[in-house]
C-alpha cells in the first residue's frame, strides 16, 4: 500500500507546540538572541519530539535538496558495512547523486547527531543501518520529505521502505544445519546485545530452533570491541576450559569464527569431527584460512546497491524496487561444518 507523502516540519509547526512565537523558536534554533534557559528549553523539546530539523541551504539554493545522498552506518571498522558502501556507490555511478556517509559507532545518541546534522542540509534521500531507532531519529526519519531506506534488516516496521535479510531466518537456518549434522553441545560467541540488533535477532532466530529440537545453548559468552580475531581466541579458549565437551562453536560474526578456528588448529583439534564451527558474513578476506570457515552470506554488496536504486529511481520519478526487498543468504558449509 502506498503511503502518504510526508509533510516537512516547519517553524510554525515548532512554534505552535512549544507556545511562542516563530521569532522565538528561530533564535533558539540558530542559538541566536536572548531567550530564557525555560524557553530554550521548552522550544528544543518541541522541535526534538516533531522531528524537524532547520534547513541549511534554505534561500541559497533553487531547489529544497542537493544531489547528496546520506548514508548512516555503525561502523566502518566492522568489515561488512564498507562492501554496503562499495553496493551504493556502485548504484550510485551513473546518477548525479553523490554518497556522503556518516558513523555511529552503534549508539543511538550519535545516530541522532549525525541524522540532525545530515538532514540539515537536505539530502536527496537516506539511507540508514537498521530498523532500530531511538524515538527522535524516528522522529526526523519519519518527517524528512525524502526517500528514506533502512538497509541490512527486514524483521520490523519500516519508516519508508528497507532491504535487507531477515536476520531470524538466518539464524534458524544456521541451527537446523547443525543440528542437522548431529551437534548437540553447543556454544555460542558473540557482540553485546542489544547494542546490536541484528546479532540479537539471529540469536534469538538460533536459539529458538534449538528448543523445538530439545537443544539449549551450553555456554554464551558476548564482547564488546571491534570484530577481531584476537577475541574469537580468546572467547573460544575461554569457553571450551569452561566446556571441554562441547561439539560445535557458533559466532555471530566471520572475524572471531576466524580466531577461534585458528586457536582449535593451533591445538590440533578435529574440525568439524571433534568439534564443528560456524560464523556469519561470508567475510571474502577469510578466504585464505587453513580451514574455510562455514558461514552465511549477508547480501552486503545487494543490499547497498539495491537501497540506492530505490532512491534513484524515486528521484528520477521512476518505478522501482517495491517498499519491502527482502534477500535470500545461503549457508556455505566451508570445511568446518559437516552437511547433514
Amino acid at each position: 500500500m502506498k503511503k502518504p507523502p510526508r509533510r516537512p516540519m516547519t517553524l510554525r509547526d515548532v512554534s505552535e507546540a512549544s507556545g511562542v512565537s516563530e521569532m522565538t523558536v528561530s533564535r533558539v534554533l540558530r542559538n541566536k538572541g536572548d531567550v530564557s534557559p525555560a524557553t530554550r528549553t521548552k522550544v528544543q523539546a518541541a522541535a526534538k519530539r516533531l522531528g524537524y530539523v532547520p534547513n541549511r541551504i534554505a534561500g541559497s539554493l533553487a531547489s529544497s535538496h542537493v544531489n547528496l545522498v546520506a548514508v548512516i552506518i555503525p561502523s566502518l571498522k566492522n568489515m561488512v558495512f564498507p562492501e554496503v558502501l562499495s553496493g551504493i556507490s556502485d548504484a550510485l555511478d551513473a546518477t548525479e547523486l553523490q554518497p556522503v556517509f556518516g558513523v555511529t559507532e552503534y549508539r543511538p545518541d550519535k545516530e541522532e547527531q549525525v541524522l540532525f546534522e545530515m538532514l540539515s542540509w537536505r539530502p536527496a534521500g537516506i539511507i540508514i543501518a537498521g530498523l532500530e531507532h531511538s524515538d527522535p531519529s524516528r522522529a526526523m526519519l519519519a518527517q524528512a520529505d525524502v526517500p528514506v531506506v533502512e538497509i541490512m534488516d527486514t524483521d520490523g516496521d519500516p519508516i519508508d521502505a528497507c532491504v535487507g535479510i531477515s536476520h531470524r531466518r538466518a539464524g534458524r537456518e544456521m541451527a537446523e544445519a547443525i543440528i542437522a549434522a548431529g551437534y548437540r553441545r553447543i556454544g555460542f560467541m558473540g557482540t553485546q546485545m542489544p547494542l546490536d540488533h541484528r546479532a540479537r535477532k539471529r540469536f534469538e532466530g538460533f536459539t529458538h530452533t534449538l528448543a523445538r529440537s530439545g537443544i539449549e545453548i551450553a555456554d554464551r559468552d558476548f564482547y564488546a570491541g571491534g570484530s577481531a580475531l584476537i577475541k574469537g581466541r580468546e572467547m573460544t579458549q575461554a569457553m571450551l576450559n569452561r566446556h571441554p565437551d562441547l561439539d560445535f562453536l557458533y559466532y555471530s560474526n566471520d572475524m572471531i569464527g576466524a580466531g577461534g578456528l585458528m586457536y582449535l588448529l593451533d591445538r590440533g583439534i578435529d574440525i568439524p569431527g571433534q568439534i564443528g564451527l560456524a560464523g556469519f558474513n561470508g567475510v571474502e578476506l577469510l578466504a585464505g584460512l587453513p580451514r574455510r570457515l562455514a558461514t552465511m552470506d549477508a547480501c552486503r554488496f545487494e543490499i547497498g546497491h539495491r537501497a540506492a536504486r530505490i532512491i534513484a529511481d524515486r528521484v528520477a520519478g521512476r518505478e522501482g524496487d517495491g517498499d519491502v526487498v527482502q534477500l535470500t543468504p545461503r549457508i556455505d558449509f566451508g570445511d568446518t561444518l559437516i552437511r547433514g
